[in-house]
């Protein structure tokens, strides 16, 4: 094992878990050089068992010989930086989860053609930037039947450290791409697509419309102002949640489990 005692906070190699931000561990000007943070043991398990190629180890002492134990088995010869709890605290300015960080390598980007090849439900996220809905979006979409996850541009980082925490790791487990134009790409690829919106030609959530659908994605706006108009505008189907007491509207990721739900394959009817 290459465990390194952390002796000052600005010891070379500990930038990947102090001093870089997102942007820059995701690394847009070279992305094949990108890495990402994963936080808690159990999550990492996910990360390894998904293929996903560790760099470095932050890890509390006490966990080196126990909750990271098979962790740091898989890792191989990388740099295992430990130290006691507050030090970990201080060096990243947050309380480590169970006390362990790894940094890894970005995967290389997928196509919208490949994440959605055999797919037949895929939810597009269209400009989500709360990372902590990113994460129960996807946590959702693992559970709940979803193929593949679609992001435009202006979206959070699925690979962001929260999300992944929040995910509990199931952005490993569904493919995702980023797509700059979801309805025409999907539509070229033999889907259609359903926007969750409140509009007045919107159709329920149960319609068996959307039951009949064979390739379906089902489209996420944002936390406040939900769709553009031009999302809700392209859609083959607007689609509302029905909805009691007076509420019109849900966190969008209570939506899209509901949504998921719903519209799980498995609840297609048969022509």
């Amino acid at each position: 094992m290459n465990i390194i005692d952390i002796t000052s906070l600005s010891q070379p190699g500990l930038e990947i878990f102090s001093q870089l931000t997102e942007a820059q561990l995701r690394n847009r000007l070279e992305p094949q050089k990108g890495l990402f943070i994963v936080e808690s043991p159990k999550v990492i398990r996910v990360a390894l068992s998904s293929g996903y190629k560790p760099v470095a180890l932050l890890c509390e002492r006490k966990h080196i010989n126990g909750d990271a134990s098979d962790i740091i088995a898989r890792c191989g010869d990388i740099p295992i930086y430990t130290g006691e709890r507050e030090i970990l605290a201080n060096l990243t300015g947050y309380t480590l989860t169970r006390g362990v960080l790894c940094a890894m390598h970005r995967p290389t980007p997928l196509s919208v053609e490949e994440v959605c090849k055999d797919a037949r439900r895929a939810a597009v996220i269209h400009g989500v930037v709360d990372s902590t809905n990113i994460g129960s979006i996807f946590r959702s979409a693992a559970a709940l039947g979803i193929d593949a996850v679609l992001l435009t541009p202006d979206s959070c980082d699925p690979l962001n450290r929260r999300a992944v925490r929040v995910s509990m790791g199931s952005v490993f487990l569904v493919p995702w791409a980023w797509c700059e134009n979801p309805h025409v790409v999907l539509h070229e690829i033999g889907f259609r697509t359903a926007a969750m919106a409140l509009c007045d030609n919107s159709i329920s959530l149960d319609s068996p419309l959307l039951q009949n659908e064979q390739r379906l994605a089902i489209i996420l706006g944002t936390e406040g102002d939900g769709l553009p108009q031009h999302a809700i505008t392209d859609a083959d189907y607007v689609v509302r949640i029905p909805m009691s007491h007076q509420v019109d509207s849900l966190n969008v990721a209570a939506a899209s489990a509901v949504a998921f739900w719903q519209l799980r394959c498995n609840k297609i009817t048969k022509k």
